[in-house]
């Protein structure tokens, strides 16, 4: 998060999007890690790639990843396909933003995300939130 000033607005927003998830039709289960330097890690998963998509550009989730460029100085995002609905750990989800992640639009790029420099998330001790499916 580019400044502090952001913060409550992204967190609420966040919140509500995080509820939308949870009562999207494919949503598996997810996680959410408050990380330092206003760093927050999403990681979720889908029964589709169709579901994930419907749910990306719309309602609470959509506003939210509308104002990201303006907001953020980092932000990238990995897609990828798994043979379960178990959700991986940071480790692997480090691994796989590395390996395949693709950097997002920021108005103000920072020089780590200029150089695809991702900092290792902080999960000792963790923050974070585990999600669980609402809709089915």
């Amino acid at each position: 998060m580019r400044l502090i000033l952001y913060v409550p607005r992204f967190l609420l927003g966040a919140y509500l999007a995080q509820k939308q998830a949870t009562r999207t039709a494919g949503f598996a289960g997810g996680k959410l890690l408050v990380d330092s330097d206003r760093t927050y890690w999403t990681l979720t998963v889908w029964d589709s790639e169709q579901a994930m998509k419907k749910l990306r550009g719309s309602g609470q989730h959509g506003k939210v990843m509308r104002k990201l460029a303006h907001w953020c100085d980092e932000a990238a995002h990995a897609h990828c396909t798994i043979d379960s609905t178990d959700v991986p750990g940071w480790a692997e989800a480090y691994d796989r933003l590395v390996a395949d992640g693709k950097l997002s639009r920021v108005d103000h790029p920072s020089l780590r995300h200029q150089n695809r420099e991702f900092c290792w998330p902080r999960i000792n001790p963790e923050i974070g939130q585990t999600l669980k499916a609402k809709w089915n």
